[in-house]
């Protein structure tokens, strides 16, 4: 069914794909994130989509007492795959060029995810966090939200069918049943279980259910709201709301959760109350907003492949580079609009024509990815001169390392157990003692995070042997990458530690933080790709004094560390610096591989776990452990 045409619709699809865009461009103004909350304009699509799709079959149910998934279908696959395909066909080549094999491997896997619509399950299960810095290097992971809209199309439609054969009059009671259980299921799960409730349509529900809702009634009632005033002013403050959610939000909240109700609440207000003669509405209908608003699905399927693959070049951070980055991501989503879009969509073009092609392609795509897979992303095009630049090669040999070594605290004798707490900074210092036990016999390292050694401490978790040999050690030890956050959660559990126990408490500075290019590759990494060789003696004594320089001119390392040794000051407990096992002070320089050629680093501040072996050895020699 033929849908009246409103484009502030458009125009608010603008506003929406471009506050996820500035989110994701990461655009700093003055040290200034903005549009922090930028990532909201999802939600709005999610209202928006709920609107549209609920009025599209509604309006047929009521019209004609019946719904042809057929039709249904056919529009969905002209509006969603062609341009998808298109995306994915463009970016396998730069896939291949810029991804190691591990990450090209992850990618493969989330391509195929994503053409089953399962993508938003896929990033859950591997792990993936929405809001840190490794999500701004996976091409296709804004794909999840495409996967829950699919998700939805796929149910709703028979949902509705079912409801309004068999339960027509309790439609609507149903629907807000639906809304309710489904917002209050987030606000539980984003406290409980944040990464599943992000990426699954059961707690994302409720905002494609508000837009249901605003349909329902457009439908049953035969208009919007038709009172002049609220028209003229309820979609002012629907704006404002989700202004103040795009400035004031941030990925530290819980989301969705009842925070959300502020953007969603603003979407269904623009909607509902727009009309002809109020401001906001003239705004969004403008050739602009509604300009953007029509390339935005291509916008939105452009941007993130086109950032991450920005970010793996040794271009980031030029400004000139990202200004045109920016064009050419709204050059390609014209194109990709006119071009693919308006060409499949075009009724004339025949579906089964269409279906034969998009089948050709999907089939196509799946066999180079699943060939990516088993050929396991070709590891040997990561290796130069014997030594991997792929960090995830680094990551899979401590964690095959760290399964065979497990500790059993069962059967440790009489050795002293020294628990560090912190961050990844405290599982990969232990790995400095861990990987050395012939020379550290007396000792054993448990890293753990501050939260579950707090637990343990107050006795809420002492019900196994492990827990109550932790909670009877001496010794704790503080290793994290430290922000302000983690500063203050620090000097707090010293004062609960203090008050409440007599261990003896010894403070780490931060690891030593060198550069890193593309927001991946080392020093190292860098010479070698240029070089196409490891470095020589000479080389090597320059890159040695280059990584030395930048950390004693990094303000923020050296900052922290002298807040750090004024912590330890006032509280009177040692404070050991990581940097005088990793540099020589007086020559100025700081390892970067061991005696035997093997890399010590594998970013900007983790060891690889033939550095951990190297500089646990350089720890016994210097007698830099001295905390007994």
């Amino acid at each position: 069914m033929k849908l009246t045409y409103r484009p502030e619709i458009d125009g608010l699809r603008a506003v929406a794909v471009g506050a996820v865009i500035i989110y994701h461009a990461q655009i700093n103004i003055l040290g200034y994130h903005l549009f922090e909350g930028g990532f909201i304009g999802v939600d709005i699509f999610f209202v928006i989509s709920g609107y549209l799709i609920t009025s599209i079959i509604f309006k047929e149910l009521v019209e004609t007492g019946s719904f042809s998934f057929k039709y249904f279908y056919e529009r969905r696959i002209r509006r969603i795959l062609p341009a998808l395909l298109t995306v994915i066909l463009v970016s396998l080549p730069f896939a291949w060029f810029y991804l190691m094999p591990s990450s090209l491997v992850e990618f493969s896997k989330s391509i195929l995810y994503s053409l089953g619509f399962s993508s938003n399950f896929y990033f859950h299960y591997s792990g993936q966090q929405y809001a840190t810095e490794s999500a701004l290097l996976k091409p296709f992971l804004h794909t999840w939200s495409l996967s829950v809209e699919e998700q939805y199309y796929i149910l709703f439609p028979i949902f509705l069918l079912f409801i309004f054969k068999f339960f027509r009059k309790y439609l609507i009671q149903i629907l807000i049943i639906g809304f309710i259980l489904s917002i209050g299921l987030a606000q539980w799960g984003s406290k409980s279980y944040p990464s599943l409730t992000f990426y699954t349509l059961p707690t994302r529900g409720w905002e494609l259910i508000a837009g249901s809702v605003l349909a329902y009634f457009e439908v049953k009632w035969g208009h919007r709201c038709i009172n002049r005033k609220l028209n003229l002013i309820l979609p002012s403050i629907g704006l404002i709301l989700l202004g103040y959610s795009f400035l004031f939000f941030n990925d530290k909240m819980n989301h969705p959760s009842f925070y959300t109700l502020s953007p969603i609440l603003g979407t269904c207000l623009i909607i509902w109350f727009s009309h002809g003669d109020e401001i906001i509405t003239k705004i969004l209908s403008t050739k602009l907003f509604v300009g953007i608003g029509l390339i935005s699905y291509s916008l939105y399927l452009w941007h993130y492949p086109i950032f991450a693959f920005y970010r793996y070049t040794f271009a980031q951070g030029s400004i000139l580079a990202e200004i045109f980055i920016i064009l050419l991501l709204f050059i390609i989503s014209f194109l990709t609009y006119f071009f693919i879009e308006n060409k499949f969509r075009d009724k004339n073009f025949n579906f089964l024509k269409i279906f034969y092609f998009l089948f050709s392609l999907i089939f196509l795509i799946i066999f180079i990815n699943s060939f990516f897979i088993f050929k396991k992303g070709f590891p040997k095009r990561a290796i130069i001169d014997g030594i991997s630049i792929d960090k995830n090669y680094y990551l899979k040999e401590i964690s095959e390392w760290e399964q065979r070594n497990k500790i059993d605290l069962r059967n440790i004798a009489q050795k002293k157990i020294i628990t560090i707490v912190g961050d990844s900074h405290a599982s990969n210092f232990a790995l400095l003692f861990q990987t050395n036990p012939e020379i550290f016999p007396n000792y054993v390292f448990i890293p753990l995070s501050i939260d579950d050694y707090k637990i343990i401490l107050e006795e809420k978790n002492k019900n196994s042997e492990e827990n109550m040999l932790i909670s009877k050690s001496d010794i704790v030890i503080f290793s994290f990458f430290y922000d302000d956050n983690e500063f203050n959660q620090v000097r707090e559990m010293i004062k609960f530690i203090k008050k409440n126990t007599n261990k003896k408490i010894v403070l780490t500075t931060n690891n030593p933080i060198f550069n890193l290019y593309g927001s991946r590759f080392t020093d190292l990494d860098f010479f070698m790709i240029k070089h196409k060789i490891k470095p020589n003696k000479k080389q090597l004594i320059e890159l040695e004094k280059n990584y030395y320089l930048f950390l004693k001119n990094n303000t923020n390392y050296n900052q922290i560390n002298k807040k750090l040794a004024k912590l330890s000051k006032n509280n009177n407990i040692k404070l050991l610096d990581k940097s005088f096992y990793q540099c020589d002070h007086l020559k100025k320089r700081c390892d970067v591989l061991t005696n035997d050629y093997k890399k010590i680093n594998w970013d900007s501040d983790h060891h690889t776990l033939y550095g951990a072996k190297y500089l646990g050895n350089k720890i016994y020699t210097s007698n830099w452990f001295l905390i007994d």
